[in-house]
């Protein structure tokens, strides 16, 4: 994993996902959280559903990519909701997928439904040719358990294990993301979110190896990083 010294602002910028899951976003917002996503190229923009159309319409041309939820944030939903909603998201334009497995069951210890429910996930998502992120809720399991999520993530074919929804007791850590990466190994990516707010915290994680940083703080941690500018 690359060092935090050799490690660029426009490096960072492109693992971030610029995020804004609040229910009080308007269209404005939407422009804004879009704009900053090109100017600084971004890995992508995490909106609600009921926003992916406009955020689709607005990155058609560039490579930023529109990333969206799905049984979010409880992980509560029947299976075939989640499944319709997977079809729905795909319909308006997502690229990419974060869907909260089942935590109850993860919970429980009873593996069998969770390894049920990421299959029939992924195999949706599959279908659709877009990117699928298995999200944990970390803060809420043992060290045995977010191995076990791990595996089954990798064993069903996700291409990313996420840490957090960030609407729980607690978000990404440094020692999270690295079992996570001792798990899977280079096999699959790691998206650390929930709590990232400055470039600090930002390059440990990257360091600790995840891929992706989704944050509501992108701008902060990159605005003040001159190597953007004179990118």
């Amino acid at each position: 994993m690359t060092n935090s010294l050799d490690f660029t602002a426009v490096d960072l910028a492109s693992c971030i996902e610029s995020t804004l899951l609040s229910d009080d976003v308007s269209e404005v917002d939407i422009d804004e959280l879009c704009t900053g996503a090109i100017w600084f190229r971004f890995a992508g923009v995490c909106v609600y559903p009921k926003h992916v159309v406009y955020a689709a319409e607005l990155l058609s041309n560039v490579a930023v990519k529109v990333v969206t939820v799905v049984n979010f944030p409880k992980g509560d939903a029947p299976l075939a909701d989640v499944l319709n909603q997977i079809e729905s998201v795909v319909a308006d334009g997502a690229d990419e997928i974060d869907f909260v497995m089942d935590i109850s069951h993860a919970l429980s210890n009873d593996w069998d439904l969770v390894s049920e429910g990421i299959a029939a996930v992924v195999a949706s998502a599959h279908q659709h040719q877009k990117l699928l992120k298995v999200i944990l809720e970390t803060c809420l399991l043992n060290d045995s358990q977010i191995s076990r999520a791990c595996q089954i993530a990798r064993e069903n074919g996700a291409d990313f294990v996420k840490t957090s929804t960030g609407f729980s007791t607690g978000g990404a850590t440094v020692e999270a993301v690295r079992l996570m990466r001792s798990v899977i190994g280079n096999s699959m990516g790691i998206k650390a979110s929930g709590g990232i707010r400055d470039r600090e915290i930002a390059l440990a994680l990257v360091n600790a190896g995840a891929n992706r940083i989704g944050t509501s703080s992108a701008l902060k941690i990159i605005g003040a990083v001159s190597e953007v500018n004179q990118a």
